[in-house]
């Protein structure tokens, strides 16, 4: 597996970020697209969110490994958002959150981030999502599922993200029918997962006031340096191909994927894992 440094930038225009990043699906580290004028740098702490939304009872997620069949894995317990900050900050713990937005549940904290759009108004502020994890933990391999661009932002502790284009699924023992691979790219061998070292990618590492810009459709794999918490902003994806492709994603084949996995149960896994597998040797033998 090859890594490449993500380049880092700021000051650009909208114009020069839409045709050298945007249009080339190009990743690229943004140093200003959180306005350092925004209230959230001097406003927001895990003090600050205990006060205001510490009683939420939430879920918590573990390691994504057991739960390879499921587009997303299940929760592993439950606590306050209090308990869970006091959790986080006191020790390393795979425990992360998902599906919990706080600035859902607290919409008056949007107030407090000022964006600088390098896309010319193509990202849609108003749907952000919030990610907290651990020192330790780490998202599973994936690509998102509406094949839209993201621009994940640090506000507190450091990230390190791998990112992989979509034309090397097939390398990544991708899943048929779902999002994720069936290996780890951190600890699996490439004895088990042999086409894994013929990936070519790059790595990310961001902290706070840090957006890294991930293409629609690439493969992100994240890991918590230490513990953290992000904002992630989308812009829709930039052909109609891919739009379409994003769609026939959330509303079919997810559900043809429930369906069949409903009534064939380990038989429909196995097949996706051989399917994967053998899709894997074919791209493995084109790179040799």
């Amino acid at each position: 597996m090859k890594l490449k440094p993500v380049n880092s930038i700021s000051g650009i225009s909208s114009k020069d970020f839409v045709r050298d990043y945007l249009n080339k699906s190009q990743p690229v580290i943004i140093k200003d697209f959180i306005s350092k004028d925004s209230a959230c740098w001097q406003k927001w702490s895990y003090d600050y969110f205990k006060e205001i939304a510490g009683n939420e009872q939430i879920d918590v997620y573990g390691r994504e490994e057991e739960s390879q069949n499921h587009a997303a894995s299940p929760p592993i317990g439950r606590m306050s958002f209090g308990q869970y900050l006091d959790k986080i900050s006191a020790e390393p713990t795979e425990l992360r959150l998902f599906l919990f937005n706080l600035l859902k549940i607290r919409p008056e904290l949007k107030k407090d981030v000022i964006y600088n759009d390098v896309t010319g108004g193509k990202v849609l502020q108003g749907l952000p999502f919030m990610f907290f994890g651990g020192e330790g933990s780490a998202t599973r391999n994936h690509f998102d599922i509406d094949m839209s661009h993201v621009f994940i932002s640090q506000f507190q502790g450091k990230k390190r993200i791998w990112l992989f284009p979509n034309d090397q699924s097939d390398l990544m023992y991708k899943l048929p029918y779902n999002f994720h691979s069936i290996a780890n790219l951190k600890t699996s061998s490439v004895e088990e997962y042999p086409a894994l070292k013929y990936l070519d990618g790059y790595e990310a590492v961001i902290g706070p006031g840090d957006t890294c810009y991930m293409p629609a459709g690439w493969w992100h794999y994240i890991q918590y340096e230490t513990e953290g918490y992000s904002i992630s902003v989308r812009a829709l994806a930039n052909s109609f191909g891919e739009k379409l492709k994003g769609a026939r994603n959330l509303f079919i084949t997810r559900h043809f994927d429930d369906t069949m996995r409903k009534i064939f149960k380990n038989k429909w896994f196995n097949y996706k894992i051989n399917t994967a597998r053998k899709r894997a040797d074919r791209a493995m033998r084109r790179r040799k």
